[in-house]
Formats: C-alpha cells, structure tokens, sequence
C-alpha cells in the first residue's frame, strides 16, 4: 500500500513538503512533492538548517508545482546533501529557478558572511550557508522540464501531469497516478491556485477526478475585495502619498506581483490618475522576472499582454515614462536622496531582506511615507510585524519607530479567495479525500467549516502525519 506523509506546509503557510512512498515489485519508491523554504523568524531557519538525512539519497524523483522559494528553495540543499535524480517541473518553473535559487544563495552568502564577522570577534563556532552556487548550477543541472496536460512517467509506476493553477509563470496543479495495493489512486496537489481576478495569468484548470486532494488554504478565511474596489483604494493612496509629500514603499513580490502591480501603475498613468513623478524597480531580481514574463508571453493571458509587452522590452517612453530599474547597489542608494514623491518597489516581499529594508531606514519613521503591503506576510516576518500594527520594528541592527501609514491591500493577492477554493474543490466527483496545506491553524479551520457547508469534508493534517493511500 502506498503512502503520503506530510513534511512541511502544515499548520504554516511556507516549507511545503509531501513524501509520496510507492511499493513496487522489486523495492519500494520515494517521490518527493515540494521541496520548500520555511520563511519567518528564527524557528523557521531551525527547521531550514536540519538535515535532509538519508532521505536525500533513497529519493527516485522531486516534483516541484511551481517556482516560489516556500515551494522550491530547499531543493539545492536536498542536492548539497546527495540527491542525484531528477528534478520535474514546467518550462516556466524551470526558468524562474534559475533566477530566484541563484538570488536565495547569494542573500544566503552576504548574511552568513555578515553573521560569521560578529561569531569570530565573539569566539563563536561559525555558520555554513545552507547551500551555495555550485550546489544551484547542479539542482538546475537537475531539472526536467515538461508542458501542462503531457503525461509524465515516474520510478515506481507512477504517472505525473502538470495543470496551470495560474498563481505564476509555470505554476502548476500536479496530478499523480500512484499504484497502491493492486489500485492505481489518484493525488491531486493544488500547489497555489490563482486568482481569476490577477492580470496576465490565465484561470486556474478545475480537476474533477481524485481519490485524495491536497489543497492550499493561504485565503481560505476570506474572499478578496474586488479589483475595480482594490484598484480604486491604491489610486487613493497614491493620491495622499502625493499630498503629503511622501514616498510609497511598496515591498516587492518579485514574481508575479511586481509585474502586476507595474502593469496598474501603467493604467493609472495613462489615465492621468497617477500624480507621482518617479517610480523605482528597485530589486535585480524583479527586473529579470519582468523581463522573463516577457519571453514567456505565450503563456500569458493574451489579453493582459500590451502593457506587460512593452514594460520587458524596455520601452518606458510608451509603458510608464516615469520608471526606472535600478539594478546596481549605487543606484539602489541613491533613491535615498529623494524625500517625497516616488514610488520604490523593493524586494523582499516579506521585508525579510533585500532592499526594501534599507529604504525603511530612511522613510518608516516619517508620517508621510506610506507603506503598501500588496502580498501576504507569514508569521514571524517583518512584514507581518508592519501588518499587525508594530509601533517599533528592529531594522538592520537599529530600532525604528513605525510614523508611517500602512495599508494592506489584499485584493492584489496571486491566491485564490475562499469561495474560488471552495468552487474549485466542488467540481471533483465521488468525494475524494481533502486535506488543507499552506495556511495558518486559524484560516484552515475557518474554511474546514466552509467547506463542510458546501458538503465537502477535509481534514488538516499535523506535521508527520502519514496516510495511506
């Protein structure tokens, strides 16, 4: 008999893992779904350091549903580690890793290099990173990449298709065949399911056959605002921006957000509703995802594309005249000269790191600066802390006081809401098992109850939790 034991994204919204264990005639076969960072606070980086142990050597294949680090950013430590197999994942997906695991260990070198000139002055033992970019050169060395609705045969007897969830480029719903006690059983893993209402990515496909359903819960206590309302509260907040007299800090979501939230700054300017003179892409990494989604155009919503279009290939002139990437650290400096008026777009998206935490040394503690949250912020984060009303926060190494407004916004969100949940787990037939990963215990339980009243019944598993198929 076959069985899924769950490693990670329960009870959390990142860390996502699942260990798929196969029977077969001659041995038994070990799938891995997910191979996740655990993002927030110090018991995330715990769980990040522990060994994979003898599993990284006994794995057969990874399936990976899509490119977002809480998915996919521990696979070049999986491979530091000793797995040699193959990684599978969509084209898009593919792409997406080479720029964000690249970028995930170069952030992981400064800090640990940052970190081991305190250990040493201390007589500390000194730390390793968790993976390095030799050990990235080999993970994608590693990747398989394949198109959506193309059967993919695995070790064991298993079969893998890829559906677009439209989250993000290459994002995928993974569908398995697994053998089980005589039985071919069928795991459907939602990965992270778009939301119809985002520009650029198409509707995520609707499944309708499965013995047992993992499905994400991020949103699963609430629906989004529409985007007509959304869009019409950050053109407000823009406009007080402007009034006065502050800069907009918007924390980058590289992938995905930042190329939406580009495309609704482009729509207001040539509206004539965006008063700003300035607007900053201030992370390396975003601007080679934009200029990605460029590439990758066929595999966005067609009708979306002019604006996007034009933004890759870098004709600001006609997209958003006032735009400016700023890729080298100078330049990223400089924009701290400016007192007001300008929008900066900065990673990280959780102000875990990156850029966007410099620009709050010199913007959070004025009254006039407005802070746009436009993504979801994991427990334990910065961004949560900004989130949940925080008076001070602890920024590089000084404490701030927290003078500027904040304004979540959530309808901007990649994920879908909860009745897009609850409709897309209604059009499965002969009620298959569900089980609700990738949210925190409260949402997941508000939408266990949703879920019941619609006649469907999941359950939320624990970490370590192992069920047979």
């Amino acid at each position: 008999m076959s069985t899924l034991t769950f490693q990670g994204a329960v009870g959390e919204v990142t860390g996502s893992r699942y260990l798929i264990e196969m029977e077969g005639t001659d041995r038994s076969y070990r799938v891995l779904l997910e191979c996740g960072l655990h993002q927030g606070g110090k018991s995330a980086d715990e769980a990040n350091a522990k060994p994979f142990g003898s599993l990284a050597r006994q794995l057969d294949a990874v399936v990976l549903s899509h490119g977002h680090l809480d998915h996919a950013g521990l696979l070049p430590k999986l491979v530091r580690e000793g797995y040699s197999g193959p990684i599978h994942c969509t084209r898009g997906t593919r792409d997406l890793l080479e720029i964000m695991l690249e970028d995930a260990a170069f952030i992981m070198a400064k800090d640990v290099e940052w970190e081991n000139k305190w250990r040493k002055r201390n007589d500390k033992p000194l730390l390793e990173p968790l993976y390095e970019l030799a050990d990235v050169e080999r993970t994608l060395q590693q990747c398989k990449s394949h198109g959506y609705g193309q059967p993919i045969p695995l070790p064991g007897g298993a079969t893998l298709i890829f559906r677009d969830a439209g989250h993000i480029l290459g994002s995928a719903i993974v569908e398995l065949a697994v053998p089980s006690g005589g039985q071919t059983k069928r795991i459907v893993f939602s990965g992270d399911l778009g939301n119809p209402s985002s520009v650029l990515m198409k509707e995520p496909e609707k499944l309708f056959e499965a013995d047992v359903v993992l499905m994400e819960s991020t949103y699963g206590d609430r629906d989004h605002r529409p985007l007509e309302e959304t869009l019409e509260e950050f053109a407000q907040v823009l406009e007080e921006a402007h009034a006065s007299g502050g800069n907009v800090l918007i924390p980058a979501f590289a992938v995905g957000r930042t190329q939406e939230i580009l495309y609704h700054l482009s729509v207001l300017y040539h509206a004539g509703r965006l008063r700003q003179q300035m607007v900053f892409l201030d992370s390396p990494m975003a601007i080679k995802v934009t200029e990605l989604y460029h590439r990758a155009r066929k595999s966005l919503d067609a009708e979306d594309l002019k604006v996007l279009n034009i933004a890759a290939s870098g004709d600001t002139g006609r997209y958003l005249p006032i735009l400016r990437m700023t890729r080298t650290v100078e330049e990223s400096m400089a924009i701290n000269r400016i007192h007001g008026g300008a929008i900066i777009i900065a990673g990280a998206g959780m102000c875990t790191g990156g850029r966007i935490v410099h620009h709050f040394r010199y913007n959070l503690e004025k009254p006039n600066t407005r802070l746009v949250i436009v993504g979801f912020q994991a427990a334990g984060t910065l961004g949560r802390q900004l989130v949940d009303g925080a008076e001070k926060v602890r920024v590089l190494g000084q404490e701030l006081a927290v003078k500027a407004k904040v304004h979540t916004i959530g309808g901007f969100s990649a994920h879908a809401g909860q009745s897009q949940l609850i409709g897309w787990a209604g059009a499965f037939r002969d009620k298959p098992r569900f089980y609700l990963v990738h949210g925190e215990p409260e949402t997941q339980q508000v939408l266990k109850h949703a879920l019941e009243e619609s006649g469907i019944e999941a359950q939320v598993p624990g970490y370590g939790d192992r069920i047979q198929l």
